[in-house]
């Protein structure tokens, strides 16, 4: 285990001066100095116990018998990546199970939000992943979710956090601070409740994180920021991230599977000038497809500087920029004396290939794949069977029952925008057929259903989504639905809907997708009906035949699965529809289905 720098202080010193030998030292290579914003060739790097005890043009004094060395041969040695905010079941499985699919790519520290969790099994679920998190051979800290539930009123959740878990939480070793406030109405309005979140945390010295979705930059955000949120991976355009920053912030730009909005706000400092210390990169919710097939920061850090960040810059944004927004810039983010020995060696500072991959002085990865084991990690079981519809569906519960006498109808539609978590509030003149409103597929319209699955009430919630392009007959639901993590049903069938939502109850938990009456792909997801324990390339295996077959069915969105997750959350604008009914972020109210 890790120990402390002032444990270790005496041991680092020896090295220095040549006394005690290091456990391992890596001689030329060129020292990407995130402080100087420096590349310094000839470097030499000494480890002792598992942190940095020398970095200078010649180690040669730090060698002993014992001393294991590496030849850098005039690469780059660069600080392992940060990712400053994401949610790990995004990935559909386990903190373990992403540890080792991102270790290769060069992340070394992750802050993981476990929301998602907490929605469905609470405090000890929360517990769960810290404890995980906290076994892990590389830095994995945690963020106590804020708002179970996110939008009081507008939905049912598994759980319920309050201010007083927050304070229990805090007092973990492994939390980092308060995760994304995103009640941003709530903070506005003085809510007590989250006022009281955030005052725990800022007694305790710690983050808040922050999670402001609307446009309006005036009273209301400046109003959420005067109670306290640090950072804001929400911002989609170049004055998001401006007006953050100017504010006191620090404006995380995310890239997601789905989320892509590095680019608008990197303008920022490419364009504007503005100091690229307070900008940070992050992923927020990156699928395990996404994982094997892109990578993780290190994708992040490429498509920054593909969009005119210089390398240094880029690396900074993923590494101390991050360290030091959460208070960690004496621990990591840098190669510096004392600080953990995470580091990349790599031939190329624009392509990044990570040739080796180095966490607290162990080398995890070579050449993009694992050479560490990673403990398996067996999640109790409570946190299976989560699943609970408490019926059997039929098509007749999708069936949506137009208004007496009425031969069509103006309807209040979902669109869902590519590669963002915002939709628009559509409407749409539909068919009635013998009293019902079925999908219209011509107009890209299908149907969406959110089925309520943690106290076993049956509730069938039913609306209309575009954007999908699902032409043929079809169903695909998933029972990982943010926030509340009921399942979600969208399809052009009602029949495809009844078998879908049926099969998921069975598995207990994961994504499918019904055509015709035949289950044409399906990801098993039974950890809170979430999260595989499966390797990452299964799950991703898995996922890339959901895409496919949801391309069988006319889907057109790149990512399609993330958009699906996303359909009910009603924290971000403009229309959602949760287990309890259809929601207008815009005034955080329930409106009709029908104009």
């Amino acid at each position: 285990m890790l120990q402390s720098w002032s444990r270790t202080a005496p041991e680092l010193v020896d090295v220095a001066m040549g006394r005690t030998p290091a456990d391992l030292v890596i001689r030329n290579g060129k020292w990407v100095n995130v402080y100087s914003g420096e590349i310094i060739p000839h470097t030499d790097i000494a480890v002792k116990a598992g942190r940095f005890a020398y970095v200078g043009a010649d180690a040669s004094h730090t060698i002993g018998e014992g001393t294991k060395v590496v030849d850098a041969g005039g690469r780059y040695l660069v600080p392992g990546l940060c990712d400053a905010h994401m949610h790990v079941e995004s990935g559909l499985v386990t903190v373990t199970e992403f540890a080792r699919a991102v270790i290769p790519h060069g992340t070394t520290t992750m802050f993981i939000d476990p929301h998602e969790i907490a929605n469905v099994l609470g405090l000890p679920g929360v517990r769960l992943m810290h404890d995980e998190a906290a076994a892990m051979p590389t830095n994995v800290f945690v963020q106590m979710p804020s708002c179970v539930p996110a939008a009081p009123g507008l939905e049912t959740t598994g759980a319920s956090l309050d201010e007083h878990d927050v304070a229990e939480a805090l007092t973990w070793p492994n939390i980092i601070g308060l995760g994304e406030m995103m009640n941003f109405p709530g903070v506005a309005a003085n809510d007590a409740k989250m006022m009281a979140e955030i005052a725990a945390t800022q007694r305790s010295g710690k983050n808040v994180g922050g999670h402001y979705a609307a446009l309006d930059l005036g009273r209301p955000f400046l109003a959420y920021l005067a109670a306290g949120p640090a950072d804001d991976h929400e911002g989609t355009r170049l004055e998001d991230g401006i007006a953050r920053v100017r504010q006191g912030m620090r404006a995380m730009l995310r890239f997601g599977s789905a989320w892509y909005d590095v680019a608008p706000q990197i303008k920022a400092i490419t364009e504007q000038g503005l100091d690229s210390r307070n900008f940070i990169l992050c992923t927020d919710d990156r699928f395990a497809l996404t994982l094997v097939t892109d990578g993780h920061i290190d994708h992040v850090v490429r498509y920054a500087i593909m969009h005119g960040v210089p390398p240094v810059t880029a690396i900074q944004m993923a590494s101390l920029n991050t360290a030091t927004h959460f208070g960690l810039e004496r621990e990591l983010g840098s190669i510096t004396p004392g600080r953990r020995a995470d580091l990349i060696i790599t031939s190329d500072l624009v392509t990044l290939p990570m040739e080796m991959v180095m966490a607290h002085g162990t080398v995890l990865a070579e050449h993009g794949k694992l050479t560490h084991a990673l403990p398996r990690y067996d999640y109790p079981g409570f946190a299976r069977g989560t699943v609970k519809v408490g019926r059997h569906l039929v098509a007749e519960d999708f069936a949506i029952s137009a208004p007496e006498g009425r031969n069509s109808v103006t309807a209040r539609v979902i669109g869902i925008i590519e590669n963002k978590t915002n939709t628009r509030a559509l409407e749409r003149t539909l068919a009635v057929e013998d009293g019902i409103v079925p999908a219209d597929p011509a107009q890209d319209v299908a149907q969406l259903a959110v089925v309520e699955r943690h106290r076993g009430t049956g509730r069938v919630v039913n609306g209309f989504v575009s954007g999908f392009g699902y032409t043929a007959p079809c169903a695909v639901a998933a029972t990982v639905a943010h926030d509340s993590h009921h399942m979600i049903v969208v399809g052009t069938s009602r029949e495809d809907m009844a078998l879908a939502a049926n099969r998921l109850q069975q598995v207990g938990g994961g994504f499918i997708v019904v055509s015709r009456g035949e289950e044409l792909a399906l990801v098993e997801l039974p950890i809170a009906g979430m999260m595989s324990d499966e390797p990452a390339e299964i799950v991703a295996a898995k996922s890339q035949r959901v895409l496919a077959a949801m391309v069988q069915c006319g889907c057109t969105v790149h990512n399609a699965m993330i958009q699906h997750m996303f359909a009910a959350l009603p924290t971000i604008p403009e229309l959602r529809l949760t287990d309890l009914g259809l929601v207008d972020v815009r005034s955080y109210a329930f409106t009709e289905l029908f104009v």
